[in-house]
């Protein structure tokens, strides 16, 4: 159906669960090393980040990460929950092809953070405020690779393997309450709610964050109801959507299949849903379990978590501004338009915008380079353009171009050549010999070179038709290999043409 059809007819009714797997040194309950550390980077050969609990081998017990507790605690505060006096380790059961032991270590009815809220910018301006229901923490679970099917989904495949490498990283869920009142925005809200919590744990220092590398996903739960009802509908649970323009497209999905389905007489059932990119579309996944399908039962190997109100208020104190403070402190200083803002703000580039000015670029060169030419390359290579350059390298290649030791297009090529890993952008400079040719000298030789060669032109300029000038720059930016200021150029060859 599409959607403002659904829209007017039905009222849709969103929730969001996001795993944020925290950067410790090591594992949740064991001492092997995490693959999401902080700074890591996932790629270690499959089974090689695991000890005997990982794969739960007879004998073995866990142990509760205290960097982990710690993150977590900062993490419910930060979301303006409640932290736990006292909160528990719970055993979920179900079958783990991917958990060696069968069962889940989570928390379940003790949590370690509780009933918060969010701020949320919309990509309007409005904000919308997002109830927390719970923070809790648990482990990972190991990857599976899907051999011969299409796109490596279950769907079709021949086999399985498993990574257990995976297995025991740390995890805070985060799970939000209905969220009732977004409407039409419902899709935008819940990429920009996603966003908020990367920001959080960003600015938290407590995750790597990076979507892609599965440090932050998402799972998204939508229900609709006929405008004026008071009984809230069946919900679907569209699983593991790991971008934000995903998010917004498979909420928006979802709400018009399920009005589609409504609207002809049929039922929605409770069910996972898997995402497909290339089509974006849900597919069914398997029925949804309620808590009680899962057993849940307290972990006998765990004592409960008891953090003092010494710990909690130390680390309360030590938050960061919130993400939607920051945003307007930022937009205020740096001077942009709304739109300006929100170029850089959905892009996701927030943070390398700002440590950029930090390190000495103007705001406005700094939003150029990083939403233009390095977002540019970004797409081309497939990955996230914070990984290609740093702040202080983009900094310094601003500073290059503002004293004129580079143009715009050779700063280009040195950025190139930093992106390739060639070193600074002076470093590059040198090595390619790209600085701009200050010397007047130089530049008067080719101009009279490139005049002596096109007598029509020069014709041409000293009757007054200026704009045939650009024929001789052509000719001379070609000749520097385009290691002239042009500007610089059009000056002398109007002098040159009428001396």
């Amino acid at each position: 159906m599409p959607y403002d059809e659904a829209l007017e007819k039905y009222e849709p009714v969103i929730g969001f669960e996001v795993h944020v797997e925290l950067g410790t040194q090591t594992k949740m309950f064991s001492d092997a090393p995490n693959p999401a550390a902080l700074g890591g980077t996932n790629d270690a050969e499959p089974n090689t980040q695991l000890v005997p609990l990982d794969l739960g081998l007879p004998g073995s017990l866990p142990v509760v990460n205290e960097t982990a507790v710690r993150y977590s605690i900062s993490l419910g505060l930060a979301l303006g929950c409640s932290i736990a006096p006292s909160s528990r380790f719970a055993r979920k059961n179900y079958f783990y092809p991917d958990l060696g032991k069968n069962y889940q270590i989570s928390q379940y009815d003790e949590p370690i953070a509780f009933e918060g809220s969010v701020d949320v910018e919309l990509p309007t301006g409005e904000t919308f405020t997002v109830p927390i229901e719970r923070a809790h923490m648990e482990e990972d679970a190991g990857k599976l690779t899907h051999v011969g099917g299409a796109a490596g989904r279950i769907q079709g495949a021949e086999y399985s393997l498993v990574d257990y490498n995976r297995a025991g990283v740390p995890l805070v869920e985060i799970v939000t309450r209905p969220i009732f009142g977004a409407d039409r925005l419902a899709p935008e809200l819940g990429a920009a709610y996603v966003s908020t919590i990367r920001d959080i744990v960003r600015a938290l220092g407590i995750s790597n964050a990076r979507m892609e590398r599965g440090n932050l996903r998402c799972d998204a739960n939508v229900s609709i109801r006929p405008r004026g009802s008071e009984t809230l509908g069946t919900r679907t649970e569209t699983k593991n959507v790991n971008s934000f323009r995903s998010i917004e497209r498979a909420v928006r999905y979802e709400i018009q299949r399920q009005a589609a389905i409504l609207d002809a007489g049929g039922s929605i059932f409770q069910e996972t849903r898997h995402w497909h990119e290339d089509t974006g579309t849900t597919s069914s996944g398997r029925p949804k379990s309620d808590a009680d399908d899962y057993r849940y039962f307290p972990e006998p190997d765990l004592l409960p978590v008891e953090p003092s109100a010494s710990l909690v208020e130390e680390l309360r104190a030590a938050l960061p501004e919130a993400p939607a403070v920051r945003r307007r402190r930022l937009r205020d200083s740096w001077g942009f338009t709304d739109l300006e803002f929100q170029d850089v703000a959905n892009s996701g580039l927030l943070a390398a915008v700002e440590e950029t000015v930090a390190a000495g670029a103007a705001p406005a060169q700094a939003r150029k380079w990083w939403t233009g030419e390095i977002a540019r390359l970004a797409n081309a290579a497939g990955v996230d353009a914070d990984s290609l350059v740093s702040p202080l390298h983009v900094s310094e290649l601003v500073a290059l171009v503002e004293t004129g030791e580079l143009t715009d297009r050779l700063a280009r090529q040195v950025l190139e050549g930093v992106v390739a890993g060639e070193g600074s952008p002076s470093s590059v400079v040198e090595s390619r010999g790209l600085r701009v040719v200050s010397d007047d000298g130089a530049l008067i030789a080719a101009i009279d070179e490139a005049l002596a060669s096109q007598p029509d032109v020069l014709a041409k300029i000293r009757d007054g038709k200026v704009q045939a000038a650009g024929a001789v720059i052509g000719a001379v930016m070609k000749a520097m290999r385009g290691q002239a200021d042009a500007a610089r150029v059009r000056e002398l060859v109007l002098e040159r043409a009428r001396a």
